[in-house]
């Protein structure tokens, strides 16, 4: 059987971030799970040969480079409908919440969010253009839908108008790799991160829906109350890394950033991109990982804390509380309130047990969530689409 995927978020030389994740973390297990079958990936540029994840791919580039909504359009609809119609795959596959519409070719869509309808001010014009109009007639035009949580499903069944029953969940997973580290490591982590000192752990793009400025006053509200509290030391030790790529619309996180204190502001650090070695320590040494978005899908950096032996602070809303598992696998907090989020900075700096706690809850959370079984799920979704 011949498989159609449309891959272009695997992008060469890039450490894979949301959608390229999920795109090689489920393909890795489905292309080993199934060698009898073909699966023909379809780039929108060069790519690197590490994506060629078996001897049963085989890679096509189909030109032009889509990054912007006018070329996505011309990928989509001309590029990838002109190679369905030539090569008659059995089903297209679509990790990446996009798809064909010109195609009589069975189809598979996996849903990662809804953020275009619930924060459509986060997305550039011509780009939240383009998820109001095509979104609702991908998920139309889809055999088979998933989706990345239990929140998403029920999200996508209550905007669209469609029976939840309809829809499976294939949830991210943390990578392999991200699980606690001897105490040298992290000793060798905070020495090349943080001064050798104590640090929070945000990890994402720098975007607005991320919510980075009401952490950073969230964190000069932490550093203000250890100043004229009872523990002044160790708040006065810890730090603050911030780790991603400069991504879109980050103009007003620097200002915040430039509104701290210089003391406070001498406390954070901006790494941007990270090794996944490097980010694997980076979680496993943390004093807390602080996500706290204002909408998720998913929300895979909560996972892979957890897996870390991290303990995890994060949002209250959308996806975050299931993912998380709960007010017992994390503290929870209101990510428009800066006082929530430091008030739960400070009860994870100060609570040698809460974190304790929260780490071994945190582990059996993240145990939760296994990319070979979202391949399953997603294989499950191929076969209903043939039928």
């Amino acid at each position: 059987m011949h498989i159609a995927v449309t891959t272009r978020f695997l992008l060469p030389g890039n450490q894979l971030e949301g959608l390229g994740r999920y795109t090689f973390e489920t393909l890795s297990h489905l292309v080993r799970q199934h060698p009898e079958c073909t699966f023909h990936f379809l780039f929108d540029r060069p790519y690197d040969p590490r994506y060629l994840l078996g001897p049963n791919v085989v890679p096509h580039v189909l030109l032009p480079p889509a990054r912007h909504p006018l070329l996505m359009l011309a990928w989509y609809e001309g590029a990838v409908a002109w190679w369905l119609r030539r090569h008659r795959p059995a089903v297209l596959l679509s990790p990446e919440a996009f798809t064909v519409l010109g195609t009589r070719v069975p189809r598979v869509l996996v849903v990662h969010d809804l953020s275009y309808l619930h924060r459509p001010h986060d997305v550039a014009g011509l780009m939240q253009r383009y998820y109001t109009y095509f979104m609702p007639r991908f998920i139309r035009a889809a055999t088979q839908l998933v989706a990345v949580s239990e929140t998403t499903r029920l999200d996508v069944a209550e905007q669209f108008g469609l029976p939840a029953a309809r829809i499976r969940v294939a949830y991210n997973a943390p990578a392999a790799h991200f699980r606690p580290q001897p105490p040298a490591r992290q000793v060798a982590v905070r020495a090349q991160f943080s001064q050798g000192q104590p640090y929070f752990l945000f990890v994402g793009a720098l975007q607005p829906r991320k919510n980075l400025e009401n952490l950073l006053i969230a964190f000069g509200l932490f550093k203000a109350a250890g100043a004229a509290g009872s523990a002044p030391a160790r708040a006065a030790a810890v730090q603050l890394l911030i780790v991603g790529r400069e991504a879109w619309r980050a103009g007003p996180i620097f200002e915040a950033y430039q509104a701290l204190t210089p003391a406070v502001r001498a406390a954070v650090h901006f790494t941007g991109r990270v090794s996944e070695e490097e980010l694997s320590g980076l979680y496993a040494a943390a004093l807390a990982t602080v996500y706290v978005p204002f909408f998720e899908g998913f929300g895979l950096p909560v996972v892979e804390a957890q897996a870390s032996g991290c303990p995890v602070i994060t949002s209250n809303l959308s996806s975050l509380p299931e993912v998380a598992g709960g007010a017992g696998g994390a503290l929870l907090c209101n990510p428009h309130q800066p006082p929530a989020i430091a008030a739960a900075l400070t009860q994870l700096s100060q609570d040698a047990a809460l974190r304790a706690r929260l780490q071994a809850a945190g582990l059996a959370n993240a145990a939760r969530f296994s990319w070979a079984r979202s391949a399953e799920v997603l294989w499950q979704a191929v076969q209903a689409a043939l039928k």
